[in-house]
């Protein structure tokens, strides 16, 4: 289904309800501390952009993804021992808050890192 879906407006727009509500809400807080990223749908998902791929989102049924690149979980990785994390990706279950501070350090670390390049 994603593979069809071009916007982040229509990804957001297919999924359930409670879901598209944190997926918004990550969206706008990523635009409010980058406001200089584009957006784009790559790999059929949300992604902010600067310059390349900064950081990707996505619904699941049971959690968020978050995809800060291996760089991005290497840097908090001793943050992210409550979630299911591998190389490049984070799930925050559904059923508990959004860690809203880390995942805004992540971002920003990801900012620097592009702009450094």
């Amino acid at each position: 289904m994603t593979a069809q879906l071009k916007t982040i407006d229509h990804y957001l727009d297919s999924q359930p309800e409670a879901t598209r509500v944190l997926l918004e809400s990550l969206r706008n807080r990523i635009k409010n501390w980058v406001p200089e990223a584009t957006e784009a749908m790559s790999y059929g998902i949300p992604t902010f952009k600067l310059n390349r791929n900064l950081v990707h989102f996505a619904g699941y049924p049971g959690h968020i993804g978050f995809y800060p690149g291996p760089s991005g979980i290497a840097a908090f990785k001793s943050e992210l021992t409550g979630y299911i994390h591998a190389k490049g990706s984070v799930q925050f279950p559904l059923n508990q808050p959004l860690p809203w501070d880390l995942i805004e350090r992540m971002v920003r670390f990801r900012v620097e890192e592009e702009k450094s390049r």
